[in-house]
């Protein structure tokens, strides 16, 4: 599979090329890469939101735009709505998929629960701390049911204390249901060996390495970086990334 953009020259850029990649049900898929390597590129082309110039992609079966609803989407920033409050902001996605106020609302309670945040409710996005924030897009994101989640470096912008917190509730939320395939892009190779059971090294547009992450679960994200097999896959990937 291969992805290509116009140049400002008016040839064409190769993105993603030679790409043979499956994610099966219950995977969580770690990307890594310096920026610029195709990582963003591939989640959007798993999205339906890039058109691959050669090969297909499917999901669940599907092409992309087919499958929509079953997939969830989380980008680095959290998007919420500021004229909506944190209950409204959690039900948006359910609202577009026509879903009944009285139904898609106990939905949203839910995973507001689900994430702490079940006091918050009425509380606008100015309201909330940035890893509050984060909390309430993983709700908006996991109250759709999606069968695949893709997220794009969404712990990123969080200090190291709140990146932590945030990333056990997401963690403790996954691992309760193993079923959803995860891809997760991120520059933090602590982070991807944390969370996964795969890391997907990526350099100029093609896998570089493609690593089980053989650690077990659950998992104590505050001391597994003290865990012979974390170091030893860390250092394997930082040597590749240098």
């Amino acid at each position: 599979m291969k992805v290509s953009f116009p140049d400002p020259q008016g040839g064409t850029r190769t993105i993603l090329d030679n790409i043979d990649l499956t994610v099966p049900a219950g995977e969580f898929t770690a990307v890594v890469g310096r920026s610029g390597c195709g990582k963003t590129t591939l989640l959007n082309m798993v999205a339906g939101l890039v058109d691959p110039a050669e090969g297909t992609v499917s999901v669940a079966g599907k092409e992309p735009r087919s499958a929509r609803n079953h997939l969830g989407y989380m980008p680095a920033r959290d998007a919420l709505l500021p004229w909506r409050s944190a209950l409204r902001n959690v039900e948006y996605g359910l609202e577009l998929r026509g879903m009944r106020k009285a139904e898609r609302r106990n939905i949203a309670r839910r995973w507001l629960n689900a994430v702490h945040l079940g006091q918050s409710e009425r509380l606008w996005p100015w309201q909330l701390s940035q890893g509050m924030r984060q909390r309430v897009a993983l709700a908006r994101t996991w109250a759709l049911n999606p069968d695949v989640l893709l997220m794009d470096e969404p712990f990123a912008a969080l200090d190291v204390n709140t990146r932590l917190s945030v990333q056990e509730v997401f963690l403790q939320l996954w691992q309760q249901e193993e079923h959803r395939a995860v891809i997760f892009v991120t520059h933090d190779l602590g982070e991807a060996i944390a969370l996964a059971d795969r890391i997907l090294l990526m350099g100029e547009g093609k896998i570089l390495d493609d690593v089980r992450v053989d650690l077990d679960r659950p998992r104590e994200l505050a001391t597994i970086a003290a865990d012979s097999g974390y170091q030893a896959l860390y250092e394997r990937l930082r040597a590749q990334l240098h």
